[in-house]
């Protein structure tokens, strides 16, 4: 028999898929960032899409990572970071989804996802979601081990235009079963008024986007939330230090109502 065929996906330069920074938070956030990047593991070359389709919002969540690293510095918390595209394979799906590993996305196809092999996907699975998986659940695990009580803000980011429509609202505060937090926050943002801001937009539950909340916020009893910000809002950085800003104040004084009651 000749040898087993073993099908890697990651070269060793490429380095650890997560990336987790300020471990050693005093704050109580934790701020995931599943589809911080657009970089494609070596292997998947451009996975036969355009430079524009790889640099658009079907690659990444434009802006969400910069938000999230200015959040986790101002409220000393800590932020894991999937550090491949989502089109690689989407840290916010579970393996059994069918866009995990997306064959379209949006308008665009995705010719290189199209016809991998069981060993082909097998290797994303372990290579990009276990690793993203088995670090955010250790974490949480050992926050509660130590008497702590993580606060989960998942942190994304979506297009002004989808499918040709236009999107209206600039924030959207998502939740699955566990609504403590999203349901202070969006009292909080209704007195202030400074965003439309809206549950469950424009994604909830029914889309499968709340993979992430339920794994690692609702299995373990923990306040969660995803923020999604409209791009445009987060293009450059103004935007993304406004946002910060505006973002910090709004967790902040949610949290503090939810502690209250």
């Amino acid at each position: 028999m000749g040898a087993p065929v073993v099908t890697r996906l990651l070269t060793e330069s490429e380095g650890n898929p997560v990336a987790i920074t300020n471990t050693h938070a005093k704050g109580d956030f934790v701020f995931l960032c599943e589809h911080a990047s657009r970089r494609l593991p070596e292997r998947l070359g451009t996975l036969g899409l355009s430079e524009d389709a790889l640099k658009s919002h079907i690659a990444w969540d434009p802006g969400a990572l910069a938000v999230g690293e200015l959040l986790a510095r101002k409220l000393d918390g800590a932020l894991i970071y999937q550090r491949f595209s989502r089109l690689a394979y989407d840290c916010n799906r579970p393996p059994e989804s069918e866009v995990a590993m997306p064959i379209v996305s949006e308008i665009y196809e995705v010719p290189g996802n199209r016809a991998m092999s069981a060993a082909e996907r097998q290797a994303r699975v372990d290579e990009l979601y276990r690793p993203f998986h088995d670090a955010v659940s250790r974490f949480m695990v050992d926050r509660k081990a130590a008497g702590r009580q993580p606060v989960l803000v998942t942190m994304h980011s979506f297009t002004p235009v989808y499918f040709g429509r236009l999107r209206t609202v600039q924030l959207g505060v998502l939740h699955d079963a566990d609504s403590r937090l999203a349901d202070r926050m969006l009292a909080v943002a209704a007195a202030d008024g400074t965003y439309d801001v809206r549950r469950n937009e424009p994604y909830g539950p029914a889309d499968g986007v709340t993979h992430s909340l339920i794994e690692y916020g609702v299995r373990y009893g923990l306040p969660n939330v995803m923020i999604e910000i409209r791009n445009d809002l987060i293009r450059d950085e103004v935007g993304q230090r406004g946002m910060a800003e505006y973002l910090e104040g709004l967790l902040a004084k949610s949290v503090a109502a939810l502690s209250a009651q």
